[in-house]
């Protein structure tokens, strides 16, 4: 199969993960299409296995002298912001906007990397879900890799691991993950978006659930008594400097943001991401979002706010400082296939970063694919088989 074949085969598959779900992985789909990645490998003659939480795991014993353990991981669920039931189009770019249906489109205006795209071809949805691309374009791409690899014998590398894994737009994908076992020594997530960026430095990242509790009377009786928690929580959330959203920051500049609402006049719940790629700052952003609690509280009452932040991950810089032969491997791989390599800060986090921490480094590849979470996103179908090449020229440097 080829990469983009690949590619539409596994966004058939709606794997919208689900924070809501108490189980793991949190969407039933989630593990079929991981069952069905671990049947693949298996019929390329591929050592794979899936264990009891979805994880699929395989290793490709080296064929030469190196002693190298290098791993290539994705992840196989879509974001929740958006629908995952895909319905791909596949169109020769000729410039301009691109109608998808549904009021979406592509507007130039606001997709200047369009302009790099005329005359090749794009997949991209039908207006109404997600692409997939993140990151079943990354998941395409070392399935076609790995063929690669069994397929000519006369490849050298050394030992090379693969994982696929569940749940992680949702934070969760690497939390029952059996780093010891696994056997790599280093490797990538393949979980990036346009062709050439390397990733290694990603948000320091915090949640927090936010409960106003209320007081409800009757509004015609109201003065000096009913606690609207509604209007708390407005009143709150303009504590918060609106410089500091998300639409209002780029590059290094971190942000907090208001993500999920619900609620009434007697209790209304919020639920916030707090981010910044420096750990001084990520911690006086937590520290100001207490202190604002805290002086509502002091206004209204105590326990009229409660706050329960609680950490996500941190800045995988730390780790990828000392291993930096990472990056400039993987910059070596994009050159030798006219791919400029462009390093970039992640606003966001990958499996990666947490398993940086576990002991296994591994910065961020690109997948070729642009506007995730977002019923504009699309993929250059070019870009898909670029980055099999870049993987394939990464083994090859470690096999030396």
């Amino acid at each position: 199969m080829t990469t983009k074949e690949r590619f539409l085969k596994y966004i058939k598959y709606d794997t919208t993960s689900d924070e809501s779900s108490n189980t793991f992985p949190s969407a039933e789909e989630e593990l079929v299409i991981l069952g069905l990645l671990r049947e693949e490998l298996s019929s390329m003659g591929v050592e794979a296995s899936m264990d009891k939480n979805g994880y699929v795991t395989a290793k490709i014993p080296s064929n030469c002298q190196s002693k190298n353990k290098i791993c290539f991981i994705s992840h196989v669920d879509t974001s929740p912001a958006v629908s995952g039931k895909v319905n791909p189009r596949e169109i020769i770019y000729n410039g301009g906007d691109i109608i998808l249906g549904n009021n979406t489109v592509i507007y130039e205006s606001e997709n200047p990397e369009l302009k790099e795209y005329i005359g090749k071809e794009l997949i991209t949805s039908d207006g109404t879900s997600l692409l997939g691309a993140d990151d079943k374009a990354g998941v395409a791409e070392i399935m076609t890799a790995v063929e690669y690899l069994v397929t000519h014998k006369d490849f050298a590398h050394g030992e090379v691991y693969i994982a696929f894994t569940p749940d992680e737009e949702i934070g969760r994908g690497v939390d029952y993950f059996d780093r010891a076992k696994f056997g790599a020594d280093f490797g990538y997530t393949v979980d990036g978006g346009k062709l050439g960026e390397i990733e290694f430095e990603n948000f320091n990242a915090a949640s927090c659930e936010l409960v106003v509790n209320g007081n409800s009377i009757h509004p015609g009786s109201a003065k000096n008594k009913m606690k609207n928690a509604i209007d708390l929580f407005c009143e709150f959330h303009s504590l918060l400097p609106v410089s500091e959203r998300p639409v209002n920051t780029e590059n290094y500049e971190g942000f907090y943001m208001a993500s999920d609402a619900e609620g009434g006049v007697e209790k209304f719940v919020c639920k916030y991401i707090i981010r910044d790629h420096d750990m001084k700052k990520f911690e006086s952003k937590k520290k100001f979002f207490i202190s604002s609690v805290d002086f509502m509280n002091a206004k209204y009452g105590e326990g009229v706010f409660v706050a329960n932040i609680k950490d996500s991950y941190y800045n995988m810089a730390e780790i990828i400082k000392d291993n930096y032969h990472l990056i400039e491997n993987a910059e070596k791989a994009m050159k030798k296939v006219g791919v400029e390599p462009k390093i970039i800060p992640i606003r966001g986090g990958t499996d990666g970063a947490r398993l940086s921490f576990m002991g296994l480094p591994c910065p961020n590849l690109s997948t070729g694919g642009l506007n995730f979470h977002s019923r504009t996103e699309y993929v250059p179908t070019y870009a898909l088989d670029k980055m099999v090449e870049v993987i394939l020229n990464i083994i090859s440097e470690y096999a030396e």
